[in-house]
């Protein structure tokens, strides 16, 4: 098979020539910046540009060359900016940077991100790894679904990257080339997410508590948000439909103790409009939908697969709950599993190599019978993670993969 081929056996719930790879073809699929590098040096490749396609998780960019090192089967397609400029990370090496994201020192050694207008957007605090977004909320005085009316701009726009300005013409033109001049199957990622978008909209605290006590509000923004998804859709598959293999949604709707709503709220206001997106997207393409939720997520999966997902991503296994024998054997029919190879919590960066080994295998042989497995570790490998861990999971994959042959 094809890397694409495999990948869509995958999806379909299909055992394929071989259990598919993926390493950064979703944005909850990939790895640190600084631990990239460190990879690169370690399986002996050139440093390479070490593009930041993520500023704010700081997550790289994978490199053709070490796709094909890797032999990884899936390519990832996000919204990226028009041009890159030369950028450090907190480790002192160099990368490259979208040219429209702005740093600069701010008080206690943090570094603070500014957008265009000079607004402050994030901050990254000493020592950290991350830069953490500002919270001020443009819905947060919000109170009836009329009130809405006047922000319509920013509910349309408000989850398009400020560094990422490319048109919608060069997104859809870099799909085309992808699928043209690779055989990985192509994931897309066109920023869909309810609660989320919900929750930065108007508050944390508030987003929620609408949930509860002020539904009509809730479900008027979250409708203007599925409006929103679909023209945006809409105006991608128009353009690239036949040239990505799935789209991923983005809805965290677990914490590492249990969901983070009740799956009965979920049912009322968010699973209607998930329902309704993906039903429009796979009416305008044959593409998968590669449903990403963190955390506890096992009671939701039952209605993922009502509303039309085939995917689940990225299978937190350290998780109350995500038990992989349990979910293959529940759910293992219905939908595919992308992601669940290997802890990212605790085994892959404080594990021995040994370790990591045993966690491969035992996730392996839970979730690659009968096929609907991605192999891909359990959300972006950290920074701090050991390069030497890292390619003992890849060489473990490759022994579960031979030892199946």
């Amino acid at each position: 098979m094809t890397s694409r081929e495999r990948i869509v056996a995958a999806l379909r719930r299909e055992e394929p020539d071989r259990v598919p790879l993926d390493l950064g073809a979703l944005d909850a699929s990939g790895i640190g910046a600084i631990a990239y590098r460190r990879l690169r040096e370690h399986l002996g490749l050139p440093p390479g540009r070490t593009r930041v396609f993520d500023p704010y998780q700081q997550v790289a960019r994978i490199d053709e060359d070490l796709r094909e090192f890797l032999g990884l089967d899936a390519v990832g397609l996000f919204l990226e900016p028009a041009a890159w400029k030369p950028g450090t990370l907190v480790d002192g090496s160099p990368c490259e940077v979208p040219a429209t994201w702005h740093t600069e020192p701010g008080p206690d050694g943090c570094l603070v991100a500014r957008d265009d207008a000079g607004r402050e957007i994030a901050r990254l605090p000493a020592e950290g790894h991350y830069f953490e977004s500002i919270d001020t909320p443009p819905l947060a005085g919000a109170e009836k679904p009329a009130d809405l009316d006047a922000f319509a701009d920013v509910i349309e726009s408000y989850d398009w990257p400020v560094y990422a300005d490319e048109t919608m013409d060069s997104f859809a033109a870099r799909a085309k080339r992808l699928h043209d001049e690779t055989d990985c199957a192509v994931v897309a990622n066109l920023l869909f997410h309810f609660m989320a978008a919900g929750r930065s909209l108007r508050g944390f605290a508030s987003f929620m508590l609408d949930l509860a006590a002020n539904k009509p509000l809730a479900q008027a923004l979250l409708e203007r948000l599925l409006d929103t998804y679909i023209r945006r859709s809409e105006a991608f598959l128009d353009r690239a439909g036949d040239c990505v293999e799935a789209i991923v949604v983005n809805e965290d709707l677990g914490t590492q103790t249990g969901p983070m709503i009740s799956p009965d709220c979920y049912r009322e206001l968010i699973w209607p409009c998930q329902k309704r997106l993906f039903e429009f997207i796979k009416s305008r393409s044959d593409v998968a939908i590669i449903q990403h939720s963190c955390g506890s997520v096992a009671r939701f999966i039952p209605l993922l697969i009502e509303a039309g997902a085939d995917a689940l991503n990225p299978v937190q296994v350290s998780a109350a709950e995500m038990d992989t024998r349990t979910l293959k054997r529940e759910y293992g029919r219905d939908i595919a599993f992308w992601g669940g190879g290997c802890d990212t919590q605790y085994v892959l960066p404080r594990g021995t190599p040994g370790e990591v080994r045993a966690e491969v295998r035992r996730r392996f042989a839970d979730l690659a019978p009968g096929g609907g497995f991605v192999f891909n570790q359990v959300h972006n490998i950290q920074n701090d993670t050991p390069p030497e861990n890292i390619a003992a999971m890849f060489d473990a994959f490759r022994e579960c993969v031979d030892g199946e042959s």
